[in-house]
């Protein structure tokens, strides 16, 4: 690796280290419903530990180990990356974008160069140099968007746009939370959304493929999206459930002390851009976890996540998949964490 790469947190807020001032704690108040809760993307958001979102690509510290795991579950399971035939123009259109977003976020570590019809893309931190022609597969050694994937923490959907409708047409998912892309791929965005309690009856669904319809060229929106998990387990998928979903049992059967180091929240950023050359829709979810034991370091933050558990509804607690690890995690943020019901 160069040694001008520099992955360390640079910017500390209130004495607290990095992955607590940069991480993007979901809650704006004390109670949590499925909404569309989209904004403009773009703008950096304060917390009360800090900030984040000023980029639609994020480099951390966690960078190196992130791409090792991706390689390590597509290694067991190439099915994580999945490409109808009619999005190959669409995977090129993202890469290009993304390409372009890495070397805006670090410009020190990414570069995008084009001389001619020939662009070269960098990654000093990889000590990659790629170059390549747009629409030319034999000057890749991989599909576009797989290749990418290599150089982002970020999972990736790319939604074709036709029959009124958006369709999840291609992808690059290693770290889903319960749920599968090799199973919704060529699905509906209606489709694939069919499973989420409240939303079809209360209309956020149908809304949000409305408003995401209307996005021109360029246009760049953002959401969260939350969860918890026990340990720092990125991959979460459907496929991989008999490994992490035991885990729940397990740390409600657990002492509790342990609930602190061992049960994270778990937070997606989401990010929906509309792409040019294509006219495809790229869905960008970033994933960021954080212990309990962190989140407690900043008051405001545990005693939010004690009162948006305590309230949540059942179907909703079931669904996100919470119900068995929510009870321990209120239990320990009353004990350990400062909390006050």
């Amino acid at each position: 690796m160069s040694s001008t790469v520099d992955f360390e947190i640079r910017e500390h807020s209130r004495g607290l280290p990095g992955r607590i001032a940069r991480f993007p704690f979901p809650f704006p108040r004390d109670t949590y419903r499925y909404s569309t809760n989209v904004e403009p993307a773009g703008s950096v958001v304060d917390t009360a530990a800090g900030r984040w979102g000023e980029h639609p690509v994020d480099i951390d510290g966690y960078y190196l180990e992130d791409l090792a795991e991706r390689e390590r579950v597509l290694g067991e399971d190439p099915t994580r990356f999945q490409a109808l035939p009619h999005m190959e123009i669409a995977q090129w259109d993202a890469m290009i974008t993304l390409m372009r977003m890495l070397a805006d976020a670090d410009p020190r570590t990414f570069s995008l160069d084009r001389k001619g019809g020939i662009r070269r893309f960098t990654n000093r931190a990889l000590d990659v140099e790629q170059a390549f022609v747009f629409g030319e597969r034999s000057t890749l050694p991989e599909p576009p968007l797989r290749f990418i994937g290599r150089h982002i923490q970020e999972d990736v959907v790319l939604l074709d746009q036709r029959d009124n409708a958006l369709w999840g047409d291609a992808g690059l998912v290693t770290f889903a939370a319960d749920w599968s892309l090799r199973f919704d791929v060529g699905m509906s965005f209606l489709q694939i959304h069919g499973p989420v309690p409240r939303v079809h009856t209360e209309g956020v669904i149908p809304r949000a493929q409305h408003f995401l319809m209307g996005l021109q060229a360029g246009q760049r929106y953002r959401r969260t999206n939350w969860s918890l998990t026990v340990d720092r387990r990125l991959d979460q998928s459907t496929e991989t459930y008999p490994q992490w979903g035991r885990d729940r049992r397990l740390l409600a059967e657990g002492p509790l002390e342990d609930v602190g180091r061992r049960l994270n929240l778990r937070v997606e950023v989401q990010h929906l851009v509309r792409l040019g050359a294509s006219g495809a829709l790229m869905f960008l979810i970033r994933t960021y976890l954080l212990p309990f034991e962190d989140i407690a370091r900043v008051p405001e933050w545990s005693d939010r996540l004690y009162r948006v558990l305590d309230e949540l509804p059942e179907d909703m607690a079931d669904y996100k998949g919470v119900t068995r690890t929510r009870e321990p995690g209120l239990r320990w943020l009353r004990t350990y964490g400062g909390v006050q019901p």
